[in-house]
């Protein structure tokens, strides 16, 4: 029996780690709140924690971890920057995560974004239920024929590109590692970054956040775009420069955004603050653009994802405590 702390639980992750295979195996301590070096006393006298994107598995924390007798860290998502893996590395933790639990969730998220964006969808649902019946403002554009570019072309990128292909869409993408065969077969284009920005009418962003990536879209960025286009980001928040973005929506650069990641989201994204004055200046900034579309965090939110993240997070926590092999792509180093 292997003893684990969750952070950061809500309701659906009681829900489905408390019914996934191998749970018998797992005695599990759920933490509404999120771990960082704060609250990483916690966990003492567990040997793993299970921590999302919103945790922060920094030095610091992970000290306290080390202490506190922990030795495996189990991240239930796919990205892992919000873990100091060369620290984790010295001081003898295992660190996992899920790499794939359900890349259609994030991509058919992004193209749902999209088409809620472009027509108008959220702004005619709250004009009905005040009877309202006027289309006025609601305006949008067929997808059939624009160009779309997807950068970032791992499984949620290919998926977001051959659901764009189905609308009859021209589909740009670009990867600092081409899939050929697969463009080939899929009918998409490989470019470079700044003809796919200068040609693309939509953006859809699919890639981690690294060095390379922090910031990709920042004033000179948003500079190169056309005209109108639309960005899309499901990834992460940091892909993105704020302050820029505010600034290419003010000067009409931009045709719309929508997004399901943000820059700033700790302590915002999953929480209700609805009795709260938001103190994210520009949150709040980029909440008042009528062309601004913003859910919060919830891609990956499907009952074939959130099954599929306990499965495997449960299987790389009995794997850890068998001292068995993790399944493929889960370990990090």
């Amino acid at each position: 029996m292997i003893t684990a702390a969750l952070y950061d639980a809500k309701s659906y992750d009681r829900e489905y780690f408390e019914k996934a295979a191998g749970r018998e195996n797992i005695a599990w301590h759920f933490h509404e709140f999120r771990l960082s070096a704060e609250t990483a006393s916690t966990a003492a006298g567990r040997e793993a924690v299970c921590v999302f994107v919103n945790d922060r598995v920094d030095r610091s924390c992970l000290t306290e971890l080390s202490k506190a007798g922990v030795r495996h860290i189990a991240l239930r998502c796919a990205g892992f920057n919000n873990v100091d893996v060369a620290a984790a590395n010295e001081l003898g933790f295992t660190v996992t995560r899920v790499p794939a639990y359900s890349p259609h969730a994030v991509a058919e998220h992004a193209i749902a974004l999209l088409l809620t964006l472009n027509r108008r969808i959220h702004r005619a649902h709250n004009r009905v239920r005040e009877h309202n019946f006027s289309l006025g403002g609601l305006v949008g554009f067929d997808i059939h024929g624009k160009t779309a570019g997807i950068i970032g072309t791992g499984k949620i990128g290919r998926i977001a590109a051959q659901i764009f292909r189905g609308f009859g869409a021209r589909v740009l993408a670009h990867d600092p590692f081409p899939a050929a065969d697969w463009a080939n077969e899929a009918g998409v284009e490989y470019s470079d970054l700044d003809s796919l920005l200068e040609n693309s009418d939509i953006l859809s962003l699919h890639l981690p956040l690294t060095p390379e990536t922090f910031h990709l879209f920042s004033e000179d960025t948003f500079r190169k775009l056309k005209p109108g286009a639309y960005l899309i980001n499901t990834s992460r928040g940091k892909l993105i420069d704020t302050t820029a973005l505010i600034q290419s929506l003010k000067s009409g650069r931009l045709g719309g955004v929508a997004l399901d990641v943000y820059e700033e989201e700790e302590g915002v994204f999953f929480e209700d603050l609805s009795d709260k004055v938001l103190q994210d200046d520009e949150l709040s900034r980029l909440l008042t653009f009528p062309n601004v579309l913003i859910t919060s965090h919830q891609a990956f939110l499907t009952r074939e994802a959130l099954a599929e993240i306990a499965r495997v997070t449960t299987a790389n926590l009995n794997q850890f405590q068998a001292g068995e092999p993790f399944l493929s792509g889960t370990e990090v180093r």
